[in-house]
């Protein structure tokens, strides 16, 4: 599918290949799990009862040496309620370390910023049908196909990805989940941005430790991950083109220990470079993104962690005065606080977790025990 990852196929049968010259680690396991969810209320859309029944193999390979490294995460996938199957390379890269710098190459899960579950420079892509459908959280993040370059000089260290495919996130499907729609019927027309030179994604991360806090700077150039909704005609539509704006983030981060706990705090401008003025309301207006965050163990192996976060709209006059009538709109601020609270049983071998979101602006909830 993916001629990178025959690259990384080819590479890995040459490590294999050359064991007897160099000294290898090899590491192979797995697991396989089922899903089933069971309506006694009301059935799905399609007659079933079933709101979910998949079953999911996972195998995870990793051969190490010396210099290099090849790593894949590969899951084989039966959703009963789409009648799909899927082969997914989740991850697959060679690793190369060198004395002050290394590099990975090829499909790869990369996580920035401070967030718990809330992201403002962890700009890359997520799967919200994952998250919703109550998959281990690691399915949330999805791979890109990208190069990252980690320099490490004696007074800082960088991170400088480069992402030459697009990849968006990922939304709950309409078979498992019911879907707000404000234009049903009218055909949809997805146009995702074309690998060429121009759409490559750049992301920089620069960080170190100042005074015992972690403190890191982010930059991003690429799209929202999100789709925007251009209709064929503002007052009749009859299609809707599904593209992704550009943007840029410009960002800051710091962690670390204090009022007897861990405080986060998290900040970042989105530069919506299609739409600055605030004037197209289907295009996102520019904005500003904060978190605050705070982590304290109250007794043993009992942790609770609290987040305040926001997102500020710039332009929100220009963007009320094109606003189309009957359209949705938008507050200026909208926020919201997440708590999180873990106990940790039997050696640590068992684990209780309560999550949630509480929106003070959009007055809605999430809760995840």
């Amino acid at each position: 599918m993916y001629s990178g990852k025959k690259i990384l196929l080819a590479l890995f049968a040459t490590i294999l290949l050359s064991a007897p010259a160099y000294a290898v680690d090899v590491s192979l396991n797995g697991f396989l799990q089922g899903d089933y969810s069971y309506s006694i209320s009301r059935d799905n859309p399609d007659g079933s009862h079933y709101k979910w029944a998949a079953e999911r193999a996972q195998l995870k390979l990793d051969v190490s040496g010396e210099l290099f490294r090849v790593f894949s995460k590969t899951d084989l996938s039966y959703d009963h309620i789409d009648g799909d199957a899927d082969l997914e390379f989740r991850e697959l890269y060679l690793d190369y370390t060198g004395l002050s710098f290394d590099v990975r190459a090829g499909r790869q899960i990369i996580t920035w910023g401070l967030g718990d579950m809330l992201f403002i420079n962890d700009v890359f892509p997520k799967d919200y049908e994952a998250f919703f459908s109550g998959r281990p959280i690691e399915y949330l993040k999805r791979g890109v196909d990208a190069v990252k370059v980690g320099i490490y000089p004696d007074f800082v260290s960088i991170d400088i990805t480069v992402i030459p495919v697009f990849e968006p996130n990922r939304f709950p499907g309409s078979k498992k989940f019911w879907m707000f729609d404000p234009m049903p019927g009218i055909e949809r027309i997805r146009e995702k941005p074309k690998s060429r030179i121009n759409n490559t994604e750049i992301a920089v991360r620069v960080y170190r430790d100042i005074a015992g806090f972690d403190a890191a700077l982010y930059f991003y150039r690429g799209f929202y991950r999100n789709p925007s909704m251009m209709p064929d005609n503002p007052m009749m539509p009859t299609e809707l083109t599904l593209f992704y704006p550009r943007r840029s983030v410009y960002g800051a981060s710091l962690q670390g220990r204090a009022l007897g706990g861990v405080l986060s705090l998290e900040a970042g401008y989105y530069d919506s470079r299609q739409d600055r003025d605030g004037t197209d309301p289907m295009i996102p207006n520019s904005g500003n993104r904060f978190l605050i965050g705070y982590q304290r163990q109250l007794w043993e192996d009992f942790t609770v962690g609290v987040q305040y976060y926001g997102e500020y709209m710039r332009r929100y006059g220009n963007y009320l005065k094109t606003l189309p009538q009957g359209f949705p709109q938008q507050r200026r601020l909208t926020d919201l606080f997440s708590l999180r609270l873990t106990q940790f049983l039997m050696h640590q071998t068992l684990r209780l977790s309560y999550f949630s979101f509480w929106s003070i602006s959009d007055g809605d909830y999430l809760i995840n025990p």
